[in-house]
């Protein structure tokens, strides 16, 4: 009976890319019909994670699939049109990709593979192995690229990590489905119950507000997991990085307890104000809830002092931020001035601008172009800002941008 593996350099099992016939993998199966389509037949009601492999090779493809079928429920295909059509009948955790295939090459059917299923995981394969293939394959799209034929433990290890992979994406872009879905249903409520019931509106500021922080919090928890496997070997650089993914999280994570704990006190005590600096304030947002995004940047007073809550000015300048970067801006500047005992704060965006009715509309509430917004964002800002003594004022002209104006009292 031939193997189906065979020694590589260094000792490595590599696999043969011959051809193997039903006599000699010990399995029972007609003539006409290839090993992986029996040995498929008991995965069909399988929870394994589904792979695809695709070569025109019938040898490298059989032995391929015979390799990971005791781990995974696996396919093959012997063209990419073939491969395109299956990947469009249902969802696969990991593509295995040879490159080099007659009538459509590996690189084009990435391309479009990505058209169909941007999340799945592929495993580029290619016995001629060139760094430009390589980066060929990573532009368009390919999570991992191995030499073939690869080596059985690298390859079953390779569509393992990338199958987890896969998982977790696909997982992450129901939850943010979900949340899509949510925005869409509160914002068809506010059309409907808005005149009715102020309590229903605030319930829905306050999930408005939570949004933002808690894809924070998601996000760089998935930067720690990854993080915690490198200290594992005792890299202090990564630690420290680590450290400061941390931190960041908990920032944020206190941000959405004091959201939530401000709206259970609210009908009990006023927010409490202290002497604080604004423009500290509007540096933490840009760090906490948009990642450090490198498009905010600011000019003018380097610290501004005024009395205020704030967790409650961070909802404005999240709000603020967010509207200008949803709306297509490159650019959001913040610039702060003193002006007749005042602390005057100007953001100003390049995004898409808004009509002058809609401005109007928008400062009033419940009002949104965008698809999945609930148009709360502008009316909160008018609400804590003037619960701080300030003004706000906003300019916007289609194609040109938006200029936000915000007067705050200042303190000594």
């Amino acid at each position: 009976m031939r193997s189906l593996t065979g020694p590589g350099p260094h000792g490595k099992q590599r696999m043969f890319p011959g051809y193997f016939l039903p006599s000699e993998t010990g399995l029972k199966l007609s003539p006409r019909r290839m090993l992986t389509e029996t040995a498929l037949a008991p995965q069909a009601i399988s929870t394994k994670p589904r792979v695809l492999v695709v070569d025109d090779e019938y040898g490298p493809r059989e032995s391929i699939a015979f390799t990971l079928s005791s781990e995974f429920a696996v396919d093959t295909a012997e063209r990419a049109t073939e491969a395109l059509a299956k990947i469009r009948a249902q969802a696969y955790a990991v593509v295995v990709l040879d490159i080099r295939m007659p009538e459509m090459d590996g690189i084009r059917a990435l391309e479009e593979l990505r058209k169909i299923d941007p999340i799945v995981a592929v495993v580029m394969l290619t016995g001629y192995g060139t760094l430009l293939t390589a980066q060929q394959a990573m532009v368009a799209g390919a999570n991992q690229y191995l030499r073939k034929p690869p080596d059985v433990a690298e390859l079953i290890d390779a569509v393992r990590k990338q199958a987890e992979a896969t998982r977790w994406r696909r997982h992450q872009a129901k939850l943010a489905e979900e949340v899509r879905e949510l925005n869409a249903a509160l914002k068809r409520e506010i059309d409907q119950n808005e005149p009715q019931i102020w309590q229903a509106r605030a319930s829905v500021e306050l999930v408005h507000d939570l949004n933002n922080p808690l894809t924070v919090v998601v996000g760089y928890a998935t930067l720690m997991i990854e993080e915690a496997r490198a200290v594992a070997a005792l890299d202090p650089v990564h630690g420290r990085r680590l450290h400061d993914y941390a931190a960041i999280v908990e920032k944020a994570a206190e941000y959405c307890h004091h959201l939530s704990e401000n709206w259970r006190q609210a009908s009990k005590q006023a927010i409490a104000f202290s002497r604080l600096d604004v423009v500290q304030v509007a540096h933490e947002v840009r760090q906490v809830v948009f990642f450090g995004e490198v498009a905010v940047q600011f000019t003018g007073l380097p610290s501004a002092f005024i009395r205020g809550s704030k967790f409650e000015l961070m909802r404005v300048f999240q709000n603020l931020f967010k509207n200008a970067l949803e709306a297509g801006a490159k650019q959001v500047l913040v610039s702060v001035a003193r002006s007749a005992g005042n602390i005057e704060m100007i953001v100003t965006d390049n995004g898409a601008g808004m009509e002058a009715d809609h401005v109007r509309r928008a400062m009033k509430g419940g009002f949104s172009n965008k698809q999945s917004g609930t148009g709360l964002g502008l009316s909160i800002c008018r609400h804590l800002l003037g619960a701080h003594g300030a003004t706000i004022s906003l300019e916007s002209t289609p194609g040109k941008g938006t200029t936000v104006r915000i007067v705050f009292p200042a303190t000594a």
